[in-house]
């Protein structure tokens, strides 16, 4: 599930991942994280988040998170 997941977006805690994706991104992410899953033991939960993330999220302590579509160099 991780390396799933690690294609789409970055981890933020151990089992939670922030994804930036279109329509056919997240389906594409569902579709795969699905065939995945153990359903009988296990638990996948998609949050829909509309707008910019610093219009919903409030962090405290270090965010590590990264931009991908702003300018990166390396």
């Amino acid at each position: 599930m991780a390396k799933a997941c690690k294609n789409y977006g970055q981890r933020v805690q151990y089992s939670v991942f922030e994804c930036s994706v279109n329509e056919m991104g997240l389906e594409r992410l569902r579709t795969k994280l699905k065939s995945i899953i153990k359903p009988e033991t296990d638990s996948l939960r998609i949050y829909r988040l509309r707008g910019r993330r610093e219009d919903y999220l409030e962090t405290y302590g270090v965010d590590r998170y990264v931009d991908f579509s702003d300018v990166l160099i390396v």
